[in-house]
């Protein structure tokens, strides 16, 4: 075929045209969704988001689960919030090391500190869903705020930030759940990956299309979770305390993101990528459980990222110069955007920049989901994989 006296053949055409497609798509993604966080902080410069000019009330709560080192490194940071108003409820998740004997002492020291637990033994497949359902039904106020035990709020104003979204009409708040910075290149790839889910989902509530959240920084009220019956529908899994419900109940309405750096809450990350990989296939067990609109969405950018890749090759294979070199033009262009709104979000973030580990980690995440989902226990056991 031939266009404008340049000859070219079908499957030139093909791997142009499918990346030319993609890679459309791609842009849209990233513009749409993963810019959302950088968009927001625009509109919040220019006075455009409104915030609640009053403080209420708010129940902090924390599932423990054999944590009394971490409850005792990071514990004080949520106790001593600068705000005028709030308890903090522990439940203690039939822990067996010290972490009652530290609650205890603690108790003395904080009064706004205040204690339930899960027995020890207790038949459940989730007990942290039990012991999340005793904080929230011991909680004295309509505002809850989530984090771990492993967690640490970025400054003293956390709940204050995160509070102050919740206007009349707003019933979930999601906030940035970051990992601390250490060496490695196993740390720069979990650091990488949260980044990225935090832009996806963030950025995707910012457009009104809101699917999930996490649990070491979350916000919701206390009668949204009795009206949606709380985590009755969830709980013959072991995973999905946080994203599920959200995915469940959460609207273009209702739902609102906190994205300034003081609000974010840090935590420890895995120290070995069977430990990684071990958390990242348990928080994509459920992901199966999301609506189908979710799912679509959420399937349709690693799919047209791979597709992206493979007809970058193909026309680098079996394309003639110009092919190669439009080829080329577009992947610089996709790895330019890429870097611009990844690293800019990370800078807001107090994150680290990925420069040359970017393209690396583009590829090798969506394999290891793959994996997952075709040869890993969720495919060969499904519903009846138990995370121990």
């Amino acid at each position: 075929m031939e266009f404008y006296g340049f000859s070219f053949s079908l499957i030139e055409l093909i791997a142009f045209g499918l990346l030319l497609l993609v890679f459309i798509y791609q842009l849209y993604f990233y513009f749409r969704y993963l810019n959302g966080v950088l968009r927001l902080q625009t509109k919040i410069n220019k006075n455009k988001i409104s915030f609640l000019t009053v403080q209420p009330s708010v129940s902090v709560i924390i599932c423990a689960k054999d944590e009394s080192d971490n409850l005792r490194k990071f514990l004080p940071f949520v106790l001593q919030q600068d705000y005028p108003d709030f308890e903090v409820i522990v439940i203690n998740d039939g822990s067996t090391d010290d972490t009652e004997i530290l609650l205890n002492n603690l108790c003395v020291e904080y009064p706004n500190l205040r204690t339930t637990f899960v027995p020890v033994g207790a038949n459940n497949r989730s007990t942290k869903k039990l012991g999340l359902t005793l904080g929230i039904k011991a909680a004295k106020n309509d505002i809850l705020l989530f984090t771990d035990a492993d967690c640490m709020p970025e400054d003293k104003c956390w709940i204050a930030r995160m509070v102050r979204n919740f206007t009349p009409e707003t019933e979930f708040v999601l906030g940035y759940g970051a990992y601390f910075n250490k060496k490695g290149f196993l740390n720069q790839l979990i650091t990488y990956d949260t980044l990225f889910i935090a832009l996806q989902y963030m950025g995707m509530a910012a457009a009104r299309k809101p699917y999930m959240g996490v649990g070491r920084n979350l916000a919701y009220r206390k009668q949204t979770f009795f009206d949606n019956k709380g985590f009755a529908s969830s709980l013959h899994l072991s995973a999905g305390d946080d994203d599920l419900l959200i995915n469940k109940a959460s609207n273009s309405k209702n739902t609102r993101v906190e994205i300034s750096p003081d609000s974010i809450t840090w935590s420890e990350p895995k120290k070995t990528y069977r430990d990684w990989l071990f958390q990242k296939e348990r928080h994509l067990s459920v992901s199966s459980y999301y609506k189908s609109s979710s799912k679509l969405r959420l399937t349709i950018e690693p799919v047209t990222r791979g597709l992206f890749y493979l007809a970058f090759i193909s026309a680098l294979v079996f394309g003639g110069l110009i092919i190669q070199i439009a080829a080329g033009v577009l992947f610089l262009a996709r790895l330019t955007i890429q870097l611009f709104i990844i690293n800019r979000s990370s800078k807001h973030f107090g994150e680290r920049k990925f420069i040359f580990t970017l393209p690396v980690f583009d590829i090798y995440l969506p394999l290891v989901s793959l994996y997952f989902f075709t040869f890993g226990r969720m495919a060969s056991r499904g519903k009846s994989i138990r995370w121990k």
